[in-house]
C-alpha cells in the first residue's frame, strides 16, 4: 500500500466544488440566427456572452426551468423546446452541468428584463463571439443543426 497519495490523518479534505444544473435555450429568429446574451454587472463572469437561461430549482423539472427562465430574462415564452446538448464544465469554484435546448418555437420577443445585452448572431459567427467556456461546445452542435436546415 502506498501511503504517499494518502491525506495526514487529521488533515482536512478540501469540500467538493458544487454541482450547479443549468438550462439553456438556442432562440432562433426567421432568417435563423441565435440568441445570446451577455452576463450583466454584478453576476460571475460578467460581461461574457452565453445563451440565455438559469439555475434548475430544487424539484423542477429541466423543461420548466427552461420556461421559467427565459420568461423572467427574456419575456418570451417557449411554445417547442428539445434538448439539443448535455455537458458539464468544472469551473474552479464550481461545476456547471449545462442542459442546451433548442428553441424553434416561442411568443414574444425578446427583450433584456435582467440587466443584459441581447445580440441574434448566425452560427457560423458565434465562434468570433466571447462565449462563456461552458457553452463553447455547443457552437459546433448549432452549427451543425444550420448546416442540416440549409
Amino acid at each position: 500500500m502506498n501511503d504517499a497519495a494518502a491525506p495526514p490523518a487529521g488533515a482536512a479534505v478540501p469540500p467538493a466544488p458544487p454541482l450547479i444544473r443549468v438550462v439553456a435555450g438556442a432562440l432562433f429568429d426567421a432568417t435563423g440566427r441565435v440568441l445570446i446574451a451577455d452576463r450583466p454587472a454584478g453576476k460571475h463572469l460578467a460581461g461574457r456572452w452565453e445563451f440565455p437561461g438559469g439555475k434548475v430549482a430544487t424539484g423542477e423539472s429541466d423543461a420548466r426551468a427552461l420556461e421559467r427562465e427565459l420568461d423572467e430574462e427574456l419575456g418570451v415564452q417557449v411554445r417547442s423546446a428539445a434538448p439539443l446538448m448535455t455537458l458539464r464544465h468544472a469551473y474552479p469554484d464550481r461545476i456547471v452541468e449545462l442542459v442546451l435546448f433548442e428553441v424553434p418555437a416561442f411568443e414574444g420577443e425578446p427583450q433584456a428584463r435582467d440587466g443584459q445585452r441581447l445580440k441574434w448572431v448566425a452560427p457560423e459567427a458565434l465562434g468570433a463571439e466571447d462565449i462563456l467556456e461552458a457553452d463553447r461546445p455547443f457552437i459546433a452542435a448549432l452549427q451543425q443543426r444550420a448546416a442540416r436546415s440549409r
